[in-house]
């Protein structure tokens, strides 16, 4: 019974790495590198995730603030080019983000970011 229980320990143990990556690859927690090529960094901030460029023209800016709501995160998205937010949202798909801003929910647009 000893040697089931410590077979038991040891796969445990054995998986631990592996989930705790899968799990990693699926959150929005890290640096990101945008459709423009600048680099973004995407933190916890309080019961949300901040966007802010680390990188490029607009560095030091906060560019986002989103939610986790299901299987995707939801908030606002600020287009540093002309400062205006949009209703936003993003989706993770192993290492590509989808970042969709939409103004009255109809004209949307679409980026694909990749993880650094």
């Amino acid at each position: 019974m000893n040697k089931i229980k410590t077979f038991g320990a040891i796969a445990t143990l054995m998986l631990a790495p592996s989930l705790v990556a899968s799990a990693q690859a699926n959150d929005i927690v890290g640096t990101w590198k945008t459709a423009s090529g600048a680099i973004a960094k995407i933190a916890p901030c309080g019961s949300a995730f901040c966007t802010t460029l680390t990188s490029g023209k607009f560095s030091g800016r906060q560019i986002g603030k989103v939610k986790k709501k299901g299987a995707k995160y939801v908030g606002t998205i600020t287009d540093p080019q002309d400062d205006k937010s949009y209703q936003g949202s993003a989706k993770i798909n192993g290492n590509k983000l989808k970042m969709t801003g939409c103004a009255f929910k109809i004209f949307c647009k679409t980026q694909t970011w990749t993880r650094q």
